[in-house]
């Protein structure tokens, strides 16, 4: 009786051994060894292990269970386009535009920093420079090859034509003002005092036959009045004029420019055009300066509808993005390259106790068949 204890006990015990040393080993032949061992030609059976040698099957395998049952178009569908994630962004993208576009704590120059166009209050001054001065030289050219009369609108001209008439109707009537007035006058008597002066005897003659010039002054005087009330003289001096006129018209505008320098105009205008721009100073305010009702505009008309339309977009082309981003190809490219000694720490790490009872269950049950082999050959 005590050698039949005694064999079952052994028997227990080596069953349990060899049940629990062959769980061990399994387990570890999952992952070990790690590459194919060679004796010369011939490869040692069970080298490498399960995992390295089907990790080209695993992968794909891997690859085709993420794309049919874990990232799927549905998938997406449910986690990135609800309406609650659409309204959470549109509250994020609100408060990011009102914390930083319209906040009054940076201007629009702080702005044009960030983006590395500190110097752009000088670029913007250059360059109103440059247009201005091309301007200007435009205008320089056009006066110098066009003449007056392809300068002027054809209802210009025709006012200029019409005001000649009222402008020689003025330049009589003031005419005949001065020569009644005292100060004409006396314009009258110097201007017959020099003529007989300039004749010599002749006119001391005439001078001394006269006697007093009043009487040849008051003569004259009434005399020019006339000629200036005649209807021929207006006539006259309108036709001068229209002649005079229609001479101008055809002259470039540039022949009556000769003497005017244009290098301090251009300078000056540039420097005007400068100061009512104040580039710098503009550019000194946030952008709520010169937009105060922008913020609110923003969060109630523009962001619901971009967002709206830029989740609406997104969801009829996500299968379209889930194919070109091949997402199969991608777990199986990095399940592949994946470091089998990484793989096999990772699944140890999570299965540590699952292994340990596995090993366990094996040494547990060969214990059992060891003593049931033990009963066996004792009853036989």
């Amino acid at each position: 009786m005590d050698n039949f204890i005694v064999t079952l006990l052994f028997m227990a015990i080596i069953g349990a051994a060899i049940g629990g040393v062959t769980n061990h080993l399994a387990i570890k032949m999952l992952f070990r060894p790690h590459n194919a061992i060679y004796i010369k030609n011939w490869r040692v059976p069970f080298t490498p292990g399960l995992i390295p040698k089907r990790r080209d099957e695993l992968a794909k395998q891997l690859g085709l269970t993420v794309v049919n049952y874990l990232l799927t178009p549905e998938t997406f569908r449910k986690k990135f386009f609800s309406k609650d994630i659409q309204e959470k962004v549109e509250q994020f993208v609100q408060t990011k535009v009102e914390e930083t576009i319209f906040t009054n704590d940076k201007t629009i120059q702080d702005w044009l920093n960030l983006a590395g166009f500190a110097h752009m209050p000088a670029t913007i001054e250059q360059k109103v420079e440059a247009i201005v001065e091309g301007q200007f030289a435009s205008v320089k050219n056009t006066l110098s090859t066009k003449s007056i009369r392809a300068l002027l609108s054809a209802d210009i001209q025709d006012t200029i034509d019409a005001k000649i008439p009222v402008a020689v109707r003025h330049i009589l009537e003031k005419g005949e003002d001065y020569f009644l007035s005292p100060e004409g006058e006396m314009t009258i008597k110097a201007m017959i005092d020099d003529f007989l002066s300039s004749k010599g005897s002749l006119g001391g003659m005439i001078n001394m036959f006269l006697g007093d010039s009043s009487s040849l002054v008051g003569k004259v005087q009434r005399e020019l009045v006339k000629f200036l009330q005649a209807p021929g003289t207006s006539t006259l001096l309108t036709k001068i004029f229209t002649q005079e006129w229609e001479k101008l018209k055809d002259r470039p505008a540039i022949d009556f420019l000769q003497d005017i320098q244009f290098d301090p105009i251009l300078s000056k205008l540039q420097t005007y055009v400068k100061e009512q721009l104040a580039v710098a100073e503009r550019l000194n305010h946030p952008i709520s300066y010169y937009w105060p009702e922008g913020n609110e505009w923003m969060k109630n008309s523009v962001i619901p509808q971009v967002i709206e339309k830029a989740f609406g977009k997104a969801e009829e082309k996500l299968e379209d993005v889930l194919k070109r981003l091949n997402l199969q190809e991608v777990v199986r490219e990095q399940v592949d390259s994946f470091p089998v000694e990484k793989l096999e720490e990772l699944v140890l790490g999570i299965s540590k106790r699952e292994f340990k009872m596995i090993t366990v269950l094996g040494a547990v049950l060969g214990g059992l068949i060891g003593i049931v082999q033990g009963l066996i050959v004792y009853f036989i």
